[in-house]
């Protein structure tokens, strides 16, 4: 009766390695996951920023430009007076 509840035991403490085996195998492979991700994250934000200074850069361009046509528009209108 002993030897049967020891063969049982046995039994458990072998399952639960393997188990705790396979959840260290998964865990491993979850980390090198979010690892990626992150790196992913990184490179993303890195983009992102590149991208906001590019937009605000072009906005600046044009707003540059849009001052331009206004003065001239400005110097037209000024012109059509001075005929009036």
């Amino acid at each position: 009766m002993a030897l049967d509840r020891l063969d049982a035991l046995e039994t458990r403490i072998r399952d639960l390695v393997k188990l705790v085996q396979e959840l260290k195998g998964k865990n491993a492979s979850l980390e090198d996951e979010v690892k990626a991700a992150r790196q992913r994250l990184a490179s993303q934000d890195d983009m992102n920023r590149r991208w906001e200074k590019e937009r605000i850069d072009i906005k600046s361009r044009i707003e540059k430009v849009m001052g331009e046509i206004d003065l001239l528009e400005c110097m037209d209108d000024s012109k059509e007076v001075a005929l009036d």
